[in-house]
């Protein structure tokens, strides 16, 4: 593994953070105490991110993507991960999983998604299938050539600006030798189309003004032409174009983490206590020792399971660690910024609180920390038999 950046990667970063600095920061606080973000701003970001040629860059060149390898993308995501996520999911990276279209739906859903005409939102979560996507409800029924979709979807993000969903149902069940398994089936659903209803979801403490929907189906049919793949095929189909998620999570946390500890170090160097800076005192240097050993553990532990999926070797355990030890990371090093802040780190004056906040959330999306460590475990014990 070469730990050099090439000089495109390099002119990734530093373009990336550039645009973040100048077209995002300014409008975060607006954001965060509004809770909305103006559809004209994010309108106005995706015509800049458009114009810098940096739009879809996870999509290949074919299909009007930026083709950027996995590498690139997770050093891409990663100083994505210092903006408001409210305002960054306008740098769109539409969902891989639409490279399983077919002739016909590129046209329809994944070229206009990789030339920013139309946004895409994943739906898998339910109410009562979280962590347990095999045990959701929301059924789709064969209607001769269509499929009549009923049930509710729940935490679906950024759904609100969506113009289609691709959506996983249940439409069936198989024998296994443990009894009774879902099947699963991958939907395009369009906004507008009857019987879905796109709703508010809930407040969340994390990341204001990126909004969590509720999906409704209330016996909405659909053509076959809507699914994606093939029936029945869906967890195949995750399997296949989902598998980075969590990498993208990982890249995420480092980038938020390396903004807090910026400011964390600053007020170290500026705060005076007792007659000097209190970064001079052993209780506050020790923390800015830990913050930055345990960032620099999760870029490394993140990049290099991006380096293993460009070189085509496994990745699954590698990328599950990163997400855990990331996540995780950022909780603590957001929560020793703010103590070494004081009583100003609580304040809504500086953006600790947010980060804080909006930390939380890192363990439980894209599988919460004790799912990881199930796929870690699980990794690990089956070449033994166990």
């Amino acid at each position: 593994m070469d730990f050099a950046l090439t000089t495109e990667q390099q002119l990734v970063v530093d373009t990336v953070r550039a645009f973040v600095e100048r077209e995002i920061y300014p409008h975060e606080e607006a954001v965060e105490r509004s809770g909305e973000v103006p559809p004209e701003l994010g309108d106005t970001i995706k015509r800049k991110v458009i114009e810098l040629g940096f739009f879809a860059p996870n999509l290949p060149e074919e299909v009007g993507g930026g083709g950027l390898d996995h590498l690139s993308f997770t050093l891409l995501e990663r100083e994505l991960g210092r903006a408001s996520m409210a305002l960054s999911v306008f740098w769109g990276r539409p969902s891989g999983i639409l490279m399983g279209c077919n002739a016909e739906q590129r046209q329809r859903y994944l070229l206009p998604a990789a030339r920013g005409e139309r946004f895409d939102a994943l739906a898998m979560t339910e109410p009562g299938a979280g962590s347990d996507v095999r045990g959701m409800q929301c059924f789709a029924r064969a209607d001769g050539d269509d499929w009549i979709l009923n049930g509710t979807k729940h935490f679906i993000s950024h759904a609100d600006i969506a113009d289609f969903v691709i959506v996983f149902v249940a439409t069936g069940e198989e024998q296994t030798e443990r009894g009774p398994k879902k099947r699963i089936t991958c939907f395009l659903v369009d906004r507008g189309t009857p019987g879905f209803e796109i709703r508010h979801g809930y407040d969340s403490v994390s990341h204001r003004g990126y909004h969590n929907c509720i999906l409704a189906f209330d016996d909405c049919r659909l053509p076959s032409a809507q699914v994606l793949g093939e029936p029945y095929r869906g967890f195949e189909l995750a399997d296949e174009w989902l598998y980075a998620s969590r990498l993208t999570v990982a890249a995420m946390c480092v980038g938020r983490a390396r903004r807090i500890f910026d400011m964390a170090l600053g007020h170290a160097a500026e705060r005076r206590q007792f007659g000097q800076p209190i970064g001079r005192f052993q209780g506050v240097s020790f923390k800015l020792a830990d913050m930055i050993t345990e960032i620099d553990a999760a870029d490394w532990l993140t990049l290099a399971a991006a380096w293993r999926l460009d070189a085509g070797l496994p990745a699954n355990r590698e990328i599950a660690s990163a997400k855990l030890y990331a996540s995780e990371m950022l909780a603590r090093v957001a929560d020793e910024a703010l103590q070494i802040h004081g009583g100003m780190g609580l304040m809504s004056d500086l953006p600790l609180e947010r980060f804080w906040r909006d930390a939380r959330v890192e363990r439980i999306w894209d599988g919460t920390s004790e799912i990881q460590r199930h796929i870690i475990g699980r990794d690990l014990l089956r070449p033994l038999g166990s």
